[in-house]
């Protein structure tokens, strides 16, 4: 493991991020028939979870380890499978996912 990735506070960042991920993804399929407040509690997991994201992200773009450099390219090679051109900034990404967000939010409050 690289000097990055020894850090503590790095693993536990990407240990939350993972869990949080499992919990969202054993769910996801239950959302259309979720009650409001557990439809709420999902997106609002959504949104730590993109928060958290950014700033793993934030931390992989400030860091010189190999390791580091290395994921963050591997992120970057995956924007155009969510549908972005490559080469789009990953921060326009988040924006993008931040605003989806906000709309399923907004969906489920009009219903």
């Amino acid at each position: 493991m690289s000097k990055f990735f020894d850090s503590e506070i790095i693993q536990e960042e990407l240990e939350e991020i993972n869990e949080l991920q499992k919990t969202l993804y054993s769910n996801v399929m239950q959302f259309p028939i979720m009650e409001y407040d557990d439809k709420v509690e999902h997106i609002d997991l959504l949104t730590e979870l993109l928060e958290k994201q950014k700033v793993m992200y934030t931390r992989l773009s400030l860091s010189d380890d190999p390791d580091a450099v290395n994921m963050k390219e591997q992120l970057q090679k995956t924007i155009p499978l969510m549908g972005f051109p490559k080469g789009t900034d990953m921060n326009l990404l988040f924006e993008g996912m931040r605003e989806t967000i906000s709309k399923l939010k907004d969906n489920i409050d009009k219903s």
